[in-house]
């Protein structure tokens, strides 16, 4: 008879890659985006240009998994964050269930904003 495995450690190994796609990646766009770009330390790309990388399909699938890796760090952390921080164990079925489907909402809209639209 074979032991079922739990499914707590894939859930940690996308907690971690969440965690490090999101640091690396996220304060890049946000200096780029939100400051260098509109204060005109850098010239931004043309539209053209930037419409042709975002509607490249490998450009898609990178930001399509920043986005679900950052939604599943977040629900995963938030959930900690409960379940632990504010000792609320009681209620750790519920917090899953709230915390992991918004991560699948959010992941649900991030592949048809990226996939499906466009």
């Amino acid at each position: 008879m074979r032991r079922r495995r739990p499914v707590e450690p894939l859930v940690w190994l996308l907690f971690s890659g969440g965690g490090v796609v999101t640091a690396i990646l996220v304060p890049v766009l946000l200096v780029l985006l939100g400051l260098a770009f509109p204060l005109g330390w850098i010239d931004p790309p043309p539209y053209e240009h930037i419409h042709a990388v975002l509607g490249h399909w490998i450009a898609r699938i990178v930001l399509l998994g920043l986005c679900v890796l950052g939604f599943v760090h977040w629900a995963h952390r938030f959930r900690y964050t409960l379940h632990e921080g504010l000792k609320l164990q009681r209620l750790d079925a519920q917090i899953s269930l709230l915390c992991y489907g918004l991560a699948l909402i959010g992941s649900v809209w991030a592949v048809y904003i990226l996939l499906f639209t466009g």
